[in-house]
C-alpha cells in the first residue's frame, strides 16, 4: 500500500482507507457499539469485524463499488437497483434490534424540530421562504404513525455495494435500531427519484411513493445546515439543496 484515502471526515468521526482495510474513528463509542451488534444481527451481507481497539474500529474492505453518489449519476444496473430494493426488505422483515433508531422521534417531536430548521434555514439567509416553505408542507406525509422495523437508518447509495446484479455488502451500521421502513427507501433514493421505481420493484411490497417524498424533503430540509457547518455542500449539482427544488 501506498497511501491513506481519507473517506469522511467532520467533527463527529472519521473514515480513512488503507489498502483492503477500512479504519473507523468515532469517539461516541455508543455509536460503534451499534454498529457491530447491528452487522452481526442484518440478515444481508456485511462486513467483518477485524478488530475494534477504541476508539478505531477495522473492518474489510467489500467486493464491487458503491450504487452511486449524492450528485452524481448512477452506473449500477437497473436489475442491482430492484436487487438492493429485495435486500432492504429482507432487512426490514426481520426481528428489529432491541434499541430505537438513533433518528427514531416522536411525531410531535420531529414536527417541532422541523418547523425550528425551516425557521434557521429562512431567517439566516440560507434558503428562500418560498422553497423551504413548500417543501415543510411535503415533509407533513412523513410525520405519521408508523410499525417500526429493522432499519439500518443512514442507507446511502455510498453504503450499499453491488457488483454485476448482486448486493455485495452494506456498510455504515451506526445509525440502525427500530424505525421507519420508508425513511431508508427515501435515504438510498434521495436524489435519484428515477430509480425509485426499481427499488421498490425489488422490494415487492407496497411503497407510499408520497410519504418517500414527503422524506426527501424533511431529510434535505434538515441536512444543510449540518451540510454546511462540516465541510459539505449541499448546493452541488444534484445534492440536498435540488432535491428542495424538485419539489416546486
Amino acid at each position: 500500500m501506498d497511501e491513506v484515502e481519507v473517506v469522511v471526515a467532520h467533527s463527529e468521526r472519521a473514515t480513512l482507507r488503507v489498502g483492503d482495510v477500512f479504519l473507523k474513528v468515532d469517539a461516541d463509542q455508543a455509536r460503534v457499539d451499534v454498529e457491530v451488534e447491528a452487522m452481526s444481527l442484518a440478515p444481508v451481507p456485511t462486513p467483518e469485524v477485524l478488530w475494534r481497539r477504541p476508539p478505531v474500529l477495522a473492518i474489510a474492505a467489500l467486493p464491487g463499488t458503491a450504487l452511486g453518489r449524492l450528485g452524481e449519476p448512477s452506473t449500477a444496473s437497473s436489475a442491482a437497483w430492484t436487487a438492493v430494493g429485495a435486500a432492504v426488505r429482507r432487512l426490514h422483515e426481520a426481528p428489529p434490534p432491541p434499541w430505537p433508531g438513533r433518528r427514531r422521534r416522536d411525531p410531535g417531536e420531529w414536527a417541532a424540530e422541523l418547523d425550528r430548521e425551516c425557521e434557521l434555514l429562512v431567517t439566516n439567509g440560507v434558503l428562500p421562504a418560498d422553497l423551504v416553505a413548500r417543501n415543510r408542507r411535503v415533509a407533513e406525509a412523513a410525520i405519521r404513525p408508523y410499525t417500526p422495523v429493522f432499519t439500518h437508518g443512514d442507507l446511502q447509495r455510498e453504503h450499499v455495494f453491488v457488483e454485476g446484479d448482486e448486493v455485495t455488502g452494506v456498510i455504515d451500521w451506526s445509525e440502525a435500531g427500530a424505525g421507519d421502513p420508508l425513511f431508508d427507501l427515501a435515504t438510498l433514493t434521495l436524489g435519484n427519484e428515477g430509480h425509485l421505481a426499481e427499488v421498490a420493484a425489488g422490494y415487492g411490497a407496497d411503497v407510499d411513493l408520497d410519504v418517500v417524498r414527503a422524506w426527501w424533503s424533511s431529510r434535505a430540509l434538515l441536512g444543510v445546515r449540518w451540510l454546511v457547518e462540516h465541510g459539505f455542500d449541499p448546493f452541488a449539482p444534484g445534492c440536498e439543496v435540488d432535491v428542495l427544488r424538485a419539489r416546486m
